[in-house]
């Protein structure tokens, strides 16, 4: 019977101090097949529901989420070891997507008439399909599930939610805001299930579509599951961004910016600025200024208001990432700062930067999803631009250049990403698209795009009369 215990539960744990937060059990396969029924029947009323009908219930989460603010953002800093003031950041962008959301939706989504050659009509529609499920990360607890659930049911469609386990709390309590804002019951539902139950989920009749926000390999995995069900999927995958400095950088600018494009979030983001490719000119200039702030950094209780830097979320991706590094230094990398994992509870990692990247190491080839910076020397821009792309991954990327416009003509002809920043970090903003190529995923969030992505464009040809 403990062992039958131990396998239908799990407990959350605080990676400040390694702490047990609560445990939960998973859902019975009964349960699910219910709540995927009560799914289905809310769309059936919901996407006959107006924009405007629509728009209030969804601006009201966003505000409800401002009431819950403190609460949320307590739980997701106990639950990863994010900072409390980047907790707090994340609810307000909660709220920002759920205000874009309301706002443009109808308009984004309104029907459009063609005149056709033959003299007919055509008419262009963009009708929600039904269930849309959600397998998101603990990285960013509550912007990831708003994210997708916000902008699908503003189309009209339900969605059900498979969390990170890490992050069980955060999707309970979003659950609750959900209902304390008066969306309809079933159109948004937490499911704590295991892989095999996700699995069926991805199958079921009723399910439409699959979001994964994730792991390339989890990527892989999820998107053949889809593609076999022949159900569109769209992924939000890893990365290892490279920002570029170049020879008219403000290296002030470059960085200030780099350091929060690395350690933001504690380093664990997709998006983060992971490789710095400076030129040859100002290579010594901007690794002595960025080593030297990375080294003063502070890392400590994320919610005490000095600290930089707080825990990773979990002991295992704290122990891989100090294996990337071990691999990386073994061909030829050299540490400059940090490098080795805190001492005392919690599972702290200090900011680290290292030298001599070259291909073939972790730090130049993966993802590292924590704070470890690669420095990379190129001789010119276009050796910088070449190494830029030279990565499996696509997601984002920087450029520091005073000449702005051409900073922005090697964005657009040149960055083979889906996003670029200038002289910035840039994290997500509702306004502008969000997604990536290569193995950095498919598809759009934010800016409008990811509203389409689970809609079926319906093309309706009317006849001349006579």
């Amino acid at each position: 019977m403990e062992t039958e215990t131990k396998k239908d539960t799990f407990k959350t744990i605080n990676p400040a101090d390694g702490s047990p937060i609560s445990t939960y059990t998973y859902m019975t396969d009964e349960a699910v097949d219910k709540k995927i029924q009560a799914a289905h029947e809310a769309f059936l009323d919901w996407r006959h529901r107006s924009f405007e009908e629509r728009a209030q219930i969804i601006k009201s989460i966003g505000e409800e989420l401002q009431h819950y603010k403190s609460e949320l953002a307590e739980l997701m800093t106990d639950e990863m070891g994010k900072l409390l003031t980047q907790s707090q950041q994340e609810i307000d962008i909660c709220t920002g997507v759920c205000d874009y959301a309301a706002t443009h939706a109808e308009n984004i989504l309104k029907t459009e008439e063609r005149q056709l050659a033959n003299g007919a009509k055509g008419r262009i529609s963009y009708a929600p399909i039904g269930i849309i499920y959600g397998i998101q990360p603990w990285n960013y607890p509550s912007y990831q599930v708003i994210r997708y659930a916000i902008t699908n049911l503003m189309a009209g469609n339900s969605v059900l939610l498979k969390h990170a386990s890490n992050v069980t709390g955060t999707a309970k309590l979003l659950e609750s805001v959900f209902k304390a804002a008066g969306l309809p019951e079933g159109l948004f539902t937490v499911l704590v299930i295991n892989h095999e139950q996700s699995d069926a989920i991805i199958k079921h009749k009723l399910v439409r579509g699959v979001t994964l926000t994730g792991s390339p390999e989890a990527g892989k995995i999820i998107g053949e599951k889809a593609g076999a069900q022949i159900k569109k999927s769209v992924m939000e995958l890893g990365s290892n961004d490279a920002y570029l400095i170049l020879e008219d950088a403000d290296i002030e600018v470059a960085v200030t910016e780099s350091l929060k494009g690395r350690i933001y979030n504690n380093g664990e983001t997709c998006i983060a600025a992971k490789r710095f490719i400076a030129v040859d000119a100002v290579y010594d200039t901007f690794k002595e200024a960025f080593v030297k702030a990375m080294s003063e950094l502070k890392v400590g209780d994320p919610k005490a208001e000095d600290t930089d830097l707080g825990p990773m979320a979990r002991a295992d991706l704290r122990d891989k990432l100090h294996e990337q590094l071990t691999e990386s230094v073994d061909k030829g990398a050299t540490i400059l700062c940090g490098g080795s994992p805190e001492s005392g509870d919690g599972y702290y990692y200090p900011a680290t930067v290292l030298d001599n990247v070259k291909p073939g190491q972790p730090a130049y080839d993966d993802e590292l999803f924590g704070p470890i910076a690669s420095l990379i020397r190129a001789k010119d821009d276009e050796d910088a631009m070449r190494i830029a792309n030279d990565s499996r991954f696509g997601l984002g990327g920087g450029i520091f250049s005073k000449d702005v416009d051409r900073a922005v003509h090697l964005a657009e002809k040149y960055f083979d990403t889906g996003m670029v920043f200038i002289n910035t970090f840039g994290l997500a903003d509702p306004q502008m698209p969000f997604g990536g190529v290569k193995d950095s995923g498919y598809g759009r969030e934010h800016g409008g795009f990811g509203l389409k992505e689970f809609v079926n464009i319906k093309a309706v040809t009317i006849g001349e009369t006579k």
